[in-house]
């Protein structure tokens, strides 16, 4: 993890980006956050923007859910 191999706590990885100790928590978690954030911690780190590969692995968007109407179509 790149704030451990910093020598960074979560709460000064935190207090850096100006998010929350909770932000920093999900995140580490896997759990997805704003562009602002991730923008945020970048900086916080050290690192550019356009290194922002190396510190989150972008996921692909979740396929949207089309509702059912519960109709059948006739045909």
């Amino acid at each position: 993890m790149i704030r451990e191999s910093k020598m960074m706590s979560k709460a000064e990885l935190a207090r850096k980006a100006n998010v929350t100790v909770q932000t920093i928590d999900r995140i580490e978690k896997g759990n997805d956050c704003r562009l602002d954030t991730k923008r945020k911690i970048i900086l916080a780190l050290g690192y550019k923007l356009g290194d922002r590969t190396k510190i989150f692995m972008d996921q692909p968007a979740a396929p949207s859910k089309k509702k059912k109407s519960g109709k059948k179509k006739r045909g």
